[in-house]
């Protein structure tokens, strides 16, 4: 079913409330683990329908951020989604207690089960409030960065429309662009750091209310690590700064050169070349449909995704002015349908989206054929493998996209990604510091961020931006706001992505194949156990990091 055609109906909580008491009812008079599966396939029917419903609600309020009928709704859910999430516990707790585990167990995975035991950990009835208060935190930072109104030569610009001027090739083009990038975030300062500062001490709340000495244990259970903890994502981090860091400063430094530089400003932040970056040809329309002719050759799977996604009308990429900043994919279970939401601008981040949410899109695509519900609950270092992989296995098909400029997209896609990964991880430590250390005044926020990016990012010179140079840039981040400890997510997939870059280009077919094994497997087994068993090296290995900045740097500076 095309999404425009899907029906919305506000999911009625006293109804629903009345369905999950039903359900427990009979899930506890069953007389056996058989019966007791075929009433947990009505919980899946259950949630399913909300669902659906509460993210059909969210995508056409991200769509119009302006669309009063949605917003009201988007402001229902964030007042009733902790109070559906508590039924939800209560639920899944009489699961992990049943008589019948061990069958129930074999049904939908010891996995399922260790996401249960976290999820009780990380829920309880007299939080819902701090919930609910989190939910409208998050709705306030997200309509203040959707409220950019930036003149631009006579035209009204949002922040996502605007990043097309600060990747200028033009020097004062973009230095006039981030003027007015910085502008609106300077004069909303002082409500950015309220909305943070509440966040943090409201977070830091539901924690102790739990028992927790901080947010950071409620987070990584929030985040569902079921398999590796604090010290270990402190250990990856510290590999980054060893290895990554000085082969990416050798990678700015190349750049610097190239853009013919004494040094580098934040202005030449995302620009590669100096005649610019390469952007897509062609219009909207002609990206789209260059993108199913792609995922038609690339595998029988992608190309089944792809006219499903098409025919249903299941993308909506055009920038819009009172459209939700960034993308993402999400998913429709009544419809067994992924939706990709995107603001294209004229950058090379327009083919991003027909790679790297596809990568997401195609992995939900191909789970939501499992008929166990819990197999699609994966972990987020898991899902973004899916996206930045599809990244690299899109390669051979960039033609369509970038013309005669290709091989300066596919050399900035390459650096681009391993310069990510200092940064995600400096997203991450920042997080810990301040989640550790919730007393934090807003100043000192900025100021741990200053001395974070003189270890993650030494080569940046903010010169020039008052905003940026008393800390700033980190409130531009939405994972910061919104998706609490995301951030490390990213730069663990894309050491794993790279790990598939260096096999693809030996033999694309056997890492084609692995990487289809990894998106079927889905969440039905631990992260660090299905990477192995598709035969990629744990991040979290001795010597993991320094082997991909071996072999990147092979290939990168080779001419060396």
């Amino acid at each position: 079913m095309k999404f425009s055609e899907m029906p919305y109906q506000r999911i009625d909580f006293d109804k629903v409330k009345v369905r999950f008491e039903e359900i427990k009812k009979s899930f506890v008079n069953a007389k056996s683990g058989e019966e007791q599966f075929e009433i947990h396939k009505q919980y899946y029917d259950l949630i399913n329908e909300i669902e659906t419903m509460m993210t059909i609600a969210q995508i056409r309020h991200d769509i119009d951020t302006k669309d009063e009928f949605y917003d009201k709704e988007q402001a229902y859910y964030d007042e009733i989604s902790p109070l559906i999430h508590n039924m939800q516990v209560s639920y899944v707790k009489q699961l992990y207690e049943s008589s019948y585990k061990e069958y129930l167990e074999e049904k939908i995975g010891k996995v399922a089960f260790k996401n249960i035991e976290i999820s009780l950990k990380a829920f309880d009835e007299k939080i819902i409030q701090l919930m609910q208060e989190e939910n409208t935190l998050t709705t306030a930072y997200d309509k203040l960065i959707a409220s950019a109104a930036i003149d631009w030569e006579g035209e009204t610009l949002n922040l996502s429309l605007l990043r097309k001027y600060l990747t200028a090739k033009d020097r004062l083009v973009r230095k006039k662009a981030y003027d007015k990038y910085c502008d609106f975030f300077e004069s909303n300062a002082k409500e950015l750091d309220d909305i943070y500062d509440k966040l943090v001490q409201n977070r830091t709340k539901q924690a102790r209310e739990l028992g927790y000495d901080n947010y950071l244990q409620l987070g990584y259970y929030r985040m569902n690590r079921n398999c590796y903890d604090k010290e270990m994502v402190e250990y990856f981090r510290n590999q980054i700064k060893e290895y990554f860091v000085p082969f990416v400063q050798r990678l700015h430094e190349r750049r610097r050169e190239r853009l013919g530089l004494d040094k580098l400003s934040y202005i030449d932040e995302a620009v590669f070349f100096l005649n610019g970056n390469p952007e897509p040809v062609g219009t909207p329309d002609e990206i789209m449909q260059n993108g199913q002719t792609m995922y038609r050759e690339l595998s029988a799977e992608t190309k089944e995704f792809f006219d499903f996604m098409t025919e249903n009308q299941l993308f909506d990429v055009l920038g819009r002015k009172t459209k939700k900043a960034g993308g993402y994919m999400t998913y429709l279970p009544l419809y067994k349908a992924p939706f990709i939401f995107a603001n294209f601008n004229g950058t090379s981040g327009d083919i991003d989206v027909i790679t790297h949410e596809c990568g997401h899109a195609f992995q939900g695509y191909l789970s939501g054929k499992d008929p166990i519900k819990e197999h699609a609950d994966i972990t987020m270092e898991t899902a973004e493998i899916h996206s930045m992989s599809m990244e690299f296995f899109t390669e051979p098909w960039m033609e369509k996209f970038f013309g005669e400029r290709t091989n300066d997209y596919l050399s900035m896609h390459l650096e681009e990604a391993a310069a990510f990964i200092p940064y995600g991880c400096m997203v991450d430590e920042f997080q810990h510091i301040v989640y550790e250390n919730p007393e934090m005044t807003c100043a000192k926020r900025h100021q741990v961020w200053i001395d974070l990016e003189k270890i993650y990012r030494p080569h940046i010179d903010y010169t020039g931006s008052p905003y940026f140079e008393k800390g700033g840039f980190w409130q531009k981040q939405l994972h910061i706001y919104d998706y609490p400890l995301y951030y490390i997510d990213y730069c663990i997939a894309q050491t794993c992505a790279f790990q598939y870059k260096v096999w693809m280009d030996e033999n694309f077919e056997e890492a084609w194949s692995s990487y289809l094994k990894l998106c079927k497997l889905s969440a039905s087994d631990f992260f660090t156990n299905m990477i192995k068993e598709v035969g990629l090296k744990s991040p979290f290995e001795d010597g993991g990091v320094e082997d991909i900045v071996m072999k990147l740097s092979t290939k990168l500076f080779k001419e060396n």
